[in-house]
């Protein structure tokens, strides 16, 4: 995820950053302006005559369309932004409750440095084991219909942070059994470490569930289509100034769709993905502090 002055309107339109959509739509956008010069150039010499008696009323039809596909393009990023902030919010409850267990646990331990030690490294480590569980392949692969037989060869580890929770709320139950820890100091404890595994099965929730595949076919057919077709409907009008405006209207159509799958997955290892690991090692600095 990258820091950035939001009022700095002049570096943000001259600049092509890593995440810019230009990049990644380049070959298309070459390809799609060959096709409207093609379609400009046969039109404008060959079908000139289509002009009245075919395509008069198209470009009311483009107009009603455009207006379909907007507000399936709102919903769209809506639906993906709602993801991500959700994504945010959840590893900010786990800042939180990290925070929480730490300072609740460094007025209850006993003065013993290996109990205290012990916390400060399994507490960070909680998050790190979730940041990278989270990135794997196997995560997101988990709830697919399809079988993936390569994943079995790759990943032979169990859920990391239901090991590393129980490892947590096996040495609390230690220490009650020892007396350090009264019944009420139990129940408290008890409740932040639940709260781990809540949020890591929240974010497993929005990683290994994407937006409806026919959903996002439709949108993607639905964009192709209307692109293709416009240079029939509006060169008689443009002439050959068609070809930038094709251009144009499927680089800010396309540039939404690709916007939207970046962050509908907001664990992934996009520039505009949350920096978990940057989160998990913040985790670990505050627990070493509190603990």
């Amino acid at each position: 995820m990258i820091a950035y002055n939001p009022k700095d309107w002049f570096t943000f339109i001259f600049r092509v950053h890593k995440s810019d959509t230009v990049r990644q739509l380049f070959p298309m956008l070459v390809a799609i302006a060959l096709y409207a010069a093609l379609v400009a150039y046969l039109e404008l010499h060959y079908w000139a005559d289509f002009e009245n008696n075919r395509l008069k009323n198209a470009t009311v039809m483009h107009s009603l369309l455009g207006f379909v596909i907007s507000l399936l393009l709102v919903f769209r990023t809506n639906t993906a932004y709602d993801r991500w902030w959700e994504g945010r919010k959840l590893w900010g409850n786990l800042v939180n409750t990290s925070r929480n267990l730490a300072i609740k646990l460094n007025s209850m331990l006993p003065p013993d440095e290996e109990a205290r030690s012990f916390f400060r490294r399994t507490i960070p480590l909680y998050a790190s084991a979730l940041s990278v569980h989270l990135r794997s392949e196997s995560t997101r692969l988990s709830l697919d219909e399809r079988e993936h037989p390569e994943l079995k060869i790759l990943d032979h580890d169990k859920h990391v942070p239901n090991q590393v929770a129980s490892l947590l709320t096996q040495r609390v139950g230690q220490l009650y059994a020892a007396g350090y820890l009264k019944e009420a100091q139990l129940i408290v404890l008890t409740t932040d470490l639940q709260a781990f595994t809540d949020i890591a099965g929240a974010c497993e929730r929005i990683k290994n569930t994407p937006i409806p595949i026919s959903y996002s076919v439709f949108l993607k057919k639905f964009i192709f289509f209307y692109v293709m077709t416009i240079p029939f409907t509006f060169v008689f009008t443009l002439g050959y100034w068609v070809v930038p405006m094709v251009v144009f209207v499927f680089y800010v159509l396309a540039s939404m769709e690709l916007i939207a799958e970046e962050i509908e997955d907001p664990f992934g290892g996009d520039t505009n993905d949350l920096p978990i690991e940057k989160i998990a090692e913040n985790i670990g600095r505050h627990v070493r502090e509190l603990v």
